[in-house]
């Protein structure tokens, strides 16, 4: 199968708000392929720093390959956003100007069916961020082989705003009695089975939103990103900004909340009242930039 060439949204968007300085120093906290990096190391000099954060390695190498040629300091690490702060530290850096956080999903990773995120594709129950499973022992098979039917409920309902999670999470205990449900497909095939036809017929795929949500349980995506949150605005210098880029409404609420709750602490001002979107040109190029939000603050 062909890779997709990941298309990072809201480009111009993001280079207007974070507004750069050359000298700034600027963590990008979700690099993924390095669309974004590129654009933001173009404009910063050789007394700039541009850090990279990611915890899937290979987004790590294809950044390292994209940003070779630019004239700032450049320092890609293999890790996620919540430890920004001992990463900064082990660079010695004790602030920074600029932090951006895309919390899109690269299609690329979608496409590799041992990762386990694709419903289309067959693979085995994974769903980790990391691509390195050995380092994580907690999977979404854990969660569909060993969770009680409430709690599977609970994550569905919570993570992916699931209207059948009742109907869905019988289908899964009725299929994992005969045995251990252990693949993509597999699972794809119990949620269709599980839901009314009308939605098994609907515009998106049934399992959609059960899929999300597993992803979102096993790696602690909302946990994750309050604490990254909290710790990326200790680290900014007075002036500096905060950029979110979110997809869906549950990371959007913790984002709005967090930036509402800082301004009205008077330390922060938001300078999106309303999350900025894609316009028609991106929309029309670019499918999943429809469901993309950009929020920023800046520190005062």
């Amino acid at each position: 199968m062909a890779t997709t060439v990941h298309r990072s949204v809201l480009m111009q968007e993001v280079l207007d708000g974070l507004d750069l300085s050359p000298s700034d120093v600027v963590v990008d906290a979700t690099v993924n392929g390095g669309g974004h990096a590129e654009k933001i190391t173009e404009q910063l000099s050789d007394t700039g720093v541009f850090i990279g954060i990611d915890l899937d390695s290979s987004a790590i190498e294809v950044s390292s390959a994209r940003l070779k040629n630019t004239q700032c300091q450049v320092e890609l690490v293999n890790d996620s956003f919540k430890n920004i702060d001992t990463i900064l530290h082990n660079l010695e850096l004790k602030s920074c100007d600029k932090i951006l956080f895309d919390l899109g999903w690269s299609s690329n990773q979608f496409e590799k069916a041992e990762r386990g995120f694709s419903f289309q594709l067959d693979g085995p129950l994974l769903m980790t961020l990391s691509d390195n499973p050995d380092t994580q022992v907690f999977t979404a098979y854990d969660i569909v082989n060993t969770w009680e039917s409430e709690h599977i409920i609970d994550v569905l309902e919570g993570y992916g705003e699931e209207q059948y999670a009742w109907k869905i999470a019988q289908g899964i205990l009725k299929a994992r009695e005969e045995k251990a449900i252990v693949s993509t497909i597999e699972l794809a095939n119990i949620i269709s089975e599980s839901v009314p036809g009308r939605y098994r017929n609907g515009k998106i795929h049934p399992a959609t939103k059960t899929f999300q949500a597993l992803r979102i349980a096993v790696n602690n995506e909302m946990e994750v990103l309050k604490e990254g949150l909290k710790k990326s605005f200790d680290l900014l210098s007075p002036g500096g900004k905060i950029l979110v880029i979110s997809f869906h409404s549950i990371e959007d609420r913790i984002v709005k909340n967090y930036f509402k709750q800082l301004a009205k602490d008077g330390v922060a001002t938001v300078e999106t009242k309303r999350p900025l979107v894609a316009g028609e040109e991106e929309l029309s190029e670019n499918r999943r930039s429809r469901s993309a939000k950009l929020r920023i603050i800046q520190k005062i």
